[in-house]
């Protein structure tokens, strides 16, 4: 991917990692941590890699995607009013009555969201089901999701893992946002689930580790997963919880907590300030 390719994406990220902040901030209430975590890899997917179209967000022959770690839907909104979905204008209307934006993912309200979710594990299941039927039905579209690493603390991951890998959905890509956080700490402190590579080797998964902020990375990690046939591919992003904003990364504090007037409009100013110096870059 060519430099100017990837500058434009990291603003995109940026101005979605702005979105999750507004979000959270006018419903006072929100997960901030995990949302700037992901934003990287949910801009590559609708920015560069998904065959979606915001005009026609039901079109059967799309691909799909499944927020498993459905709390970080603030991340998923600013990504899809990015694309387009929706208006970047709803977004302050984030969990509050009325609005289709609500905290977690909502099929039937959200344009361009394919699968409600909010109970941990059950996401990626979904996205299964879904990979399955492509298969079942001759269709050639592909199914992303995403799993926080807390949430591979939920058994029915692991029976997800085993269905995909004994179907081998080669049509599914799931990736795990390694942040090494919860809301109760550090993942390997709270309930350790490592390693993670090693235990979607073991149950027949091709398995990728990468940095999970760079786009390059994610590129060829995605590439791979396409060229690979009879089995599923897992990659294991490594990100910092947090990112992007200075007081909150690597936090565990932030997973589930919405900043003040003055935290918002520092991690704004922040942010803001990192699209300046972009945009000045030639």
């Amino acid at each position: 991917m060519d430099n100017s390719r990837i500058k434009e994406l990291t603003i995109v990220a940026a101005k979605a990692r702005k979105s999750a902040l507004t979000g959270v901030y006018n419903a006072a209430s929100g997960h901030p941590g995990g949302s700037l975590s992901i934003a990287d890899v949910l801009t590559y997917l609708y920015f560069e890699q998904m065959n979606v179209d915001p005009k026609n967000p039901k079109n059967p022959d799309r691909d799909r995607f499944v927020l498993s770690k459905g709390h970080c839907a603030p991340a998923l909104y600013g990504v899809l009013a990015e694309r387009g979905f929706f208006s970047p204008s709803e977004i302050a209307s984030l969990r509050k009555y009325g609005s289709f934006l609500q905290g977690h993912p909502d099929m039937k309200g959200v344009p361009g969201v394919d699968m409600s979710t909010g109970s941990l594990g059950q996401g990626v299941s979904a996205a299964n089901g879904m990979a399955l039927s492509a298969k079942l039905s001759g269709k050639d579209y592909r199914v992303y999701t995403a799993t926080g690493d807390g949430e591979l603390e939920e058994g029915q991951v692991w029976e997800a893992a085993m269905f995909a890998a004994h179907y081998k959905l080669d049509n599914l890509t799931l990736f795990v946002d390694n942040n090494g956080l919860q809301i109760d700490g550090d993942i390997t402190k709270v309930m350790n689930p490592m390693p993670i590579k090693e235990k979607y080797d073991a149950f027949g998964w091709h398995t990728i580790e990468i940095d999970g902020h760079d786009y390059n990375q994610i590129e060829n990690a995605v590439n791979e997963a396409k060229n690979t046939k009879g089995k599923p591919t897992a990659i294991i992003c490594k990100t910092i919880k947090g990112k992007g904003v200075s007081f909150m990364e690597g936090e565990a504090s932030w997973h589930g907590s919405a900043p003040n007037e003055e935290q918002y409009n520092q991690a704004i100013k922040e942010l803001d300030d990192f699209i300046k110096g972009l945009e000045a870059q030639n």
